[in-house]
């Protein structure tokens, strides 16, 4: 068991295994291992990395001011469901890990998405620029590395908000420090593939999709299984709950009982 453990634990837990029994020493470890685990599970964000600090504002769907559902990007105007991988946590799809899902499928999912009464949720987008279809670069273009952050909403996640590296700079030459580093506020960030909600033009059996765990942007076929990540336009703070339709309608028909007292 001491090959899976953390590197801290060697060090510590020794000075006082002896004097436990077989049972207890076996409880304290899956203890300890299941802390950590939850503790990497809600790690923050890296401070001072990245935008997210300042243009993420966090937005409380379900009443518990503790927690957040969603964020709103300032930068991009639109919302990010907190939850990176809900498809898998709402069991819509069986759990394996990772919530994967073909275009098709992810599609469907986030078209009849309801989250406390929201609806309108979409998956990201982007801009075919130049040629149609991938024009591959190191940099700038929409297809490949370091690609334009003001035509894909992923890419800009990715690289402005987040201040994630991709494995390759601009000149094409390995990056030390590459990958999905910084997950922001976050929750279940995978280090996998993302679907964009967007055809690949030159052969439309096929979709755009970004690689978290990279930073590369590219298209495949939409019967290959990605994660899907939940986004909507606009700031969800101004999309009233329904409880909130109801209290207006309570108040137009109290209004129109008043006027027609009056007359």
């Amino acid at each position: 068991m001491s090959s899976f453990l953390p590197s801290f634990l060697p060090s510590f837990l020794p000075s006082f295994l002896p004097e436990l029994t077989r049972t207890a020493r076996v409880a304290l470890v899956a203890a300890v291992l299941a802390s950590v685990t939850v503790l990497q599970a809600q790690a923050a964000g890296l401070s001072g990395q990245g935008t997210w600090e300042t243009t993420l504002h966090g937005r409380d769907l379900d009443g518990d001011a503790s927690t957040f559902e969603a964020y709103y990007d300032t930068a991009l105007d639109i919302t990010w469901l907190a939850d990176a991988n809900y498809a898998e946590t709402s069991k819509y799809v069986a759990a394996n890990g990772w919530g994967e899902m073909t275009w098709d499928e992810a599609s469907t999912w986030v078209a009849q998405l309801n989250i406390k009464g929201i609806t309108g949720w979409r998956l990201p987008t982007l801009l075919d620029t130049g040629a149609p279809g991938c024009n591959f670069a190191y940099g700038g273009t929409d297809c490949g590395y370091n690609v334009s952050t003001s035509t894909s909403e992923l890419a800009h996640m990715y690289y402005v908000t987040l201040g994630n590296k991709s494995d390759h700079d601009s000149a094409g030459n390995y990056q030390p420090g590459y990958g999905l580093k910084n997950g922001g506020p976050f929750n279940n960030f995978q280090p996998s593939t993302y679907w964009f909600g967007v055809e690949y033009t030159p052969a439309t059996s096929g979709a755009w999709e970004f690689y978290a765990s990279n930073g590369r942007q590219l298209f495949n076929y939409k019967g290959v299984e990605y994660a899907a990540w939940a986004v909507r336009d606009g700031d969800v703070a101004a999309v009233p709950e329904p409880q909130g339709y109801a209290l207006a309608l309570v108040s137009l028909a109290v209004a129109g009982a008043a006027i027609r007292r009056r007359r």
